[in-house]
């Protein structure tokens, strides 16, 4: 597993879908999520074309981190470069499935510390915490796992539609905001469908 090809895939996968994400964080938020996270998406591949970064993971994620909280603007840096370093600090060089699920869960109280959300509460942790449930109760050798994390990732975000903003600017639009994906739950779904499909492509002989 190459970090740096993950972390790319990653980041041209928010540059790519920046219209999408500013459109729904227009809905319910100030309209600048999809270039913020375009903003520190181009950073961090700037970075890696310096040769910054290490060939690490635990310094891939790191220098991402650190990244994302120097460059994207709001609450989409302190939280997204957050998760990253706390990835950094907890995942071996070679993480497996119940590696990556316990890191995430260290990831999820580091988020719920800074920002003080539950899962619930329409933000990317309702897209994080059903991942980490599904790897940690997953056979980490089950073919079919980089298949189903996609999915769950994916369909998890699409189900924030239907809850109650209780953190954030949405929060001050009370039932106005049901109906809306949450635009930081999207950009997580988007994160780990771009490192499943780069997992998936890496094993295809």
């Amino acid at each position: 597993m190459d970090p740096r090809a993950l972390i790319l895939a990653a980041t041209e996968t928010l540059i790519d879908h920046v219209e999408e994400l500013t459109a729904l964080d227009s809905a319910i938020g100030d309209g600048d999520h999809g270039l913020n996270m375009k903003r520190g998406a181009l950073a961090i591949q700037a970075r890696l074309a310096e040769g910054q970064g290490g060939g690490t993971l635990a310094e891939a994620l790191k220098a991402a981190g650190m990244t994302c909280m120097s460059t994207i603007g709001g609450s989409s840096g302190p939280v997204f470069g957050t998760l990253l370093v706390t990835l950094a600090k907890e995942l071996p060089p070679a993480p497996g499935a119940h590696d990556l699920a316990g890191a995430l869960a260290a990831g999820i109280a580091a988020l719920t510390r800074l920002g003080k959300a539950q899962v619930g509460q329409k933000t990317l942790l309702d897209v994080l915490d059903p991942v980490q449930r599904l790897l940690a109760a997953s056979d980490p050798a089950a073919p079919d796992l980089v298949a189903r994390v996609r999915r769950c990732a994916f369909e998890s975000a699409e189900a924030t539609a239907a809850m109650d903003a209780i953190r954030g600017r949405a929060s001050f639009l009370g039932e106005r905001a049901l109906g809306h994906v949450d635009p930081g739950s999207r950009s997580m779904a988007l994160v780990i469908g771009a490192i499943c499909d780069e997992l998936s492509t890496a094993r295809t002989p």
